[in-house]
C-alpha cells in the first residue's frame, strides 16, 4: 500500500546528514524523492556511496553535473515538475549555481523549497562550517548532557542533526506542502539545526522558569542527577535504565528491589540524598545480571528496560512483536515511523547509486532516447 505522501514528488540535491534524514522520512511515507547526484559519482564529505545507506533508501537517483549549464538546466526542468526540494548546502550555494527560490519558485510558484544548514540563513554564523556537536552546544542542549564533575558529552548527533535538523525540516515542508494543497502558495523553508535544537529544548527552558531545573551539569531529575533515573551496571558488565519518576512507580521499583523497608529510599526527592541513594542501586544492580533483572522487572511499572545495542534491539521480542525493524538489502535497518492505520508504507527499497534511475527520471521529464544519449555524451548526466 502507498504511503500518506503518495502523489508527491521531493526533489532532492545529495548530501550528508539531516537533509538525507528528511528525504528518507519523505520517501519512508509514501513521497517520489528523487535525488540529484554528481555527475562524478560522490556526494562529497566523508559518507560513503553506498546501497548500505540507510539515511539513502526509497530515492530514485539521476546524476547531473550542475556545473554546466546543461546541467542547471535539467535541474530547473526537473524542480519544474515537483511539490517539494531539499538543499543543504551553505547558504548562497543554490544562487550561484543559478538554482536559488528566486529561480526556481519563478518556474514552479507552487514549490516547497526546504532549505537545511546548521546555523541558519541568516546571523553571524552563517557562512561558517560546523557540525552537530557545534549547534547543540550554540544552541544551549550540550551544557546540559553529561553527569556531574564530568564535561558535556554528545549524544552522538541524534539531537542537531536528526531531531533539531531533518525531523523540523520534514515537518515544515509537510506543513508548507499542505499549505499549498489549500490553495496557499510555495515558499522557502530556512531550517537551522540551532533553532530546531532550542525547539527541542522547550520543555527543559519551561522547567527552569519554573524553579525546578539547575543549569549545573547532572544535577536535576532527568539528567542523570536522580538515583531513580540514571542507567545501571549489572554482574555481567551490562546496563539497565530506570525511570520510576511517578510515586507509583517508585514504589514498584522498591518493592521489586527489596527496598520497601529502607528508609532512606522514603525521600524521593530529596536532592542532598540521591548521590547517597545512587550508590546503593549501583551496589545492588551489581548483585545480578542483567537477565537476571530482565525476569524480575520487565513488564512491570517500574519503567523499566535493559539497555541494548543496535544488534540486541533488533532481535528483542517487543520490537520483533512491533516489526520496528526491517531487512532491507540483506541489511537489518528501522522500519519506518509512525504507523497508519489506513496508508501503511510499504518497506523501502535499498538505497540507489549515483545515476542508477537517470533514464527512466529524464523519460518522466519527456525526453526522448536520442536527447537522454546526447546529455549522457556531453557528461551533462551520468
Amino acid at each position: 500500500m502507498a504511503g500518506p505522501l503518495n502523489g508527491l514528488r521531493i526533489v532532492e540535491f545529495a548530501g550528508i546528514g539531516p537533509g538525507p534524514f528528511c528525504g528518507m522520512m519523505l520517501a519512508d511515507h509514501g513521497a517520489e524523492v528523487i535525488r540529484i547526484d554528481r555527475a562524478s559519482g560522490s556526494r562529497g564529505g566523508s559518507q560513503p556511496v553506498t546501497s548500505k545507506d540507510v539515511l539513502a533508501r526509497g530515492r530514485n537517483s539521476v546524476a547531473i553535473d550542475l556545473k554546466s549549464a546543461e546541467g542547471v538546466a535539467l535541474a530547473r526542468r526537473l524542480c519544474a515538475s515537483a511539490d517539494g526540494l531539499i538543499e543543504g548546502f551553505r547558504p548562497g550555494v543554490m544562487e550561484r549555481l543559478g538554482l536559488g527560490p528566486d529561480e526556481l519558485l519563478g518556474d514552479n510558484p507552487k514549490l516547497v523549497y526546504g532549505r537545511m544548514t546548521g546555523w541558519g540563513q541568516t546571523g553571524p554564523y552563517a557562512p561558517y562550517a560546523g557540525h552537530d556537536i557545534n549547534y547543540i552546544a550554540l544552541a544551549g542542549a550540550l551544557a546540559h548532557f553529561g553527569r556531574a564533575g564530568g564535561k558535556p558529552t554528545p549524544p552522538i548527533n541524534m539531537v542537531g542533526d536528526f531531531g533539531g535538523g531533518g525531523m523540523m525540516l520534514a515537518f515544515g515542508m509537510v506543513s508548507a506542502l499542505l499549505n499549498v494543497a489549500r490553495g496557499g502558495q510555495g515558499q522557502v523553508i530556512d531550517a537551522a539545526m540551532t533553532d530546531g535544537t532550542a525547539v527541542l529544548m522547550a520543555m527543559i527552558h519551561g522547567m527552569k522558569n519554573m524553579g525546578v531545573w539547575s543549569e549545573d551539569l547532572g544535577a536535576n531529575m532527568l539528567d542523570t542527577g536522580a538515583h531513580f533515573y540514571d542507567t545501571y551496571e549489572t554482574r555481567d558488565g551490562k546496563y539497565v535504565s530506570i525511570g520510576s519518576i511517578e510515586p507509583q512507580f517508585y514504589a514498584e521499583l522498591r518493592r521489586i528491589a527489596g527496598l520497601e523497608n529502607d528508609p532512606e529510599f522514603d525521600a524521593q526527592h530529596d536532592r542532598a540524598r540521591w548521590g547517597a541513594l545512587k550508590d546503593k542501586l549501583a551496589a545492588l544492580f551489581k548483585t545480578k545480571t542483567r537477565d537476571e533483572w530482565d525476569a524480575l522487572m520487565e513488564h512491570t511499572d517500574i519503567c523499566y528496560a535493559p539497555v541494548l545495542s543496535m544488534s540486541e534491539a533488533a532481535r528483542h521480542p517487543h520490537n520483533v512483536a512491533r516489526e520496528a525493524f526491517v531487512e532491507v538489502g540483506g541489511d537489518i535497518q528501522p522500519a519506518p515511523a509512525p504507523r497508519y492505520s489506513h496508508t501503511a508504507p510499504a518497506t523501502p527499497p535499498p538505497a540507489p547509486l549515483p545515476g542508477d534511475d537517470s533514464d527512466a527520471i529524464l523519460q518522466s521529464l519527456g525526453l526522448d532516447a536520442g536527447e537522454i544519449a546526447g546529455l549522457r555524451d556531453s557528461g551533462t548526466v551520468a
